[in-house]
């Protein structure tokens, strides 16, 4: 890996509509996996499924270091802070969230993770000077409302304090490693930060190797096959496309633009799996698309008005 320091200046996208599309892109692979976990097993536990996902991630994003696209951080602290975020992100995470859904079910896990969106927006006006603009709060507001109509839907009803526990320090990562990865971003591109990142969650789950070996002699090929896909797509090639974006668009404004995923999980699990959601979980998924588009929609027609930048 070449080790020059990255400019300090975050590149300007060549199109202000490509960072939006980015994390359009981003939205439908995330919301892809819920529907892949549901047509596939769960044969794995938290930790060997996490080092499967972001093995498989890694070994995706090993050809961008070959080919030098990947710099190293230019400090020992920035070393830290990736590394951190890296395995906070990729690693405690993932671990936590696949815990919590063993206890809840993943209605209540996916309502309890998007507070992370309002946690983020919150922060990121007080701390990092975006801003509370009404339409940001309002629309995650509307969002989280149908989120919940969702999870009232669809839920097994069955509620453990350990698992809601574990689904709120989810959310806690999750809204730290966006705000982490925000105050980065201008000091390490985002590729070398995405790919750096996912190394270092990966070698944190390496403890995990002895029962990854054990289950995956037992597990089906269909399980083997949603958990390499959950690595290559929703990690790798998100994560990569999420890291551009964060670069050009404020973190509480894009972290607000994940509360559609539930909505798109909703229809996609219509479309793919022919299931046909109960009438207040469509209701839900409606509110989710109209919260977050709202919330969103003032800060896209305003990239789409600024002139092109050149290419980078």
């Amino acid at each position: 890996m070449p080790s020059q320091a990255p400019s300090s200046v975050p590149p300007r996208a060549s199109h202000p509509a490509l960072p939006w599309l980015a994390a359009l892109l981003v939205m439908i692979m995330w919301a892809s996996s819920f529907v892949v976990i549901r047509a596939g097993g769960a044969d794995f536990s938290p930790g060997a499924m996490s080092l499967l996902r972001t093995g498989s991630a890694a070994v995706v994003l090993l050809p961008l270091a070959l080919i030098g696209r990947v710099r190293m951080p230019r400090s020992p602290r920035l070393w830290l802070g990736v590394i951190g975020w890296g395995v906070a992100w990729f690693a405690a995470y993932t671990i936590v969230l696949n815990a919590a859904e063993l206890l809840i079910d993943a209605a209540t896990a996916a309502m309890l993770v998007n507070v992370a969106p309002l946690i983020v927006a919150v922060a990121s006006g007080l701390l990092l000077g975006e801003g509370l603009p009404v339409h940001l709060v309002a629309g995650i507001l509307v969002a989280f409302g149908g989120i919940a109509l969702i999870t009232v839907a669809t839920s097994s009803g069955r509620v453990s304090g350990a698992g809601l526990l574990l689904g709120l320090l989810a959310a806690l990562l999750y809204a730290g490693s966006v705000l982490a990865q925000k105050t980065l971003l201008p000091q390490v591109d985002s590729t070398s930060m995405t790919v750096v990142g996912i190394v270092a969650g990966f070698l944190a789950c390496l403890p995990f190797a002895p029962a990854l070996i054990g289950e995956l002699a037992e597990a089906s090929a269909a399980s083997i096959v949603t958990v390499v896909y959950m690595g290559v797509f929703p990690t790798a090639c998100a994560f990569l496309l999420w890291g551009y974006a964060l670069t050009s668009t404020p973190a509480g404004v894009l972290s607000s633009s994940s509360l559609i995923v539930p909505g798109i999980t909703v229809a996609m699990a219509w479309i793919v799996l022919g299931e046909t959601p109960p009438p207040l979980a469509a209701l839900g998924g409606l509110l989710c698309l109209v919260g977050a588009g709202s919330a969103v929609a003032p800060s896209v027609l305003a990239a789409l008005r600024r002139p092109s930048g050149p290419a980078t």
